[in-house]
């Protein structure tokens, strides 16, 4: 039922082969393979990012942002009062004098 069979393993390579192609087929094993050594890599902990030394940033003092230019235009709109306003609905109410 499984890949035990060389039979079934034989059907698989074919259909790899349809679908990839003869070029590009040793290309996808070895990224595949690549990707196999890195996970593994990972699991273990080792690599290449352990040898690299500690680097210490040195802290800075934080500052204040400095004022922001055009700050009316981010301002929210004045508030309506309920005079303004037309029975049910948000937009305000056209003076007629």
């Amino acid at each position: 039922m499984g890949l035990d069979n060389p039979v079934h393993i034989l059907i698989l390579l074919i259909v790899l082969l349809l679908v990839f192609g003869a070029k590009r087929l040793p290309e996808v094993g070895r990224s595949l393979g690549d990707g196999m050594r890195g996970f593994k890599e990972s699991l273990s902990g080792a690599g290449a990012h352990d040898a690299l030394p500690a680097v210490q940033v040195p802290a800075t003092e934080l500052t204040a942002a400095p004022p922001v230019r055009d700050a009316h235009l981010f301002a929210p709109a004045p508030a309506l009062e309920s005079s303004e306003l037309v029975a049910g609905t948000t937009t305000p109410r056209r003076s007629t004098s």
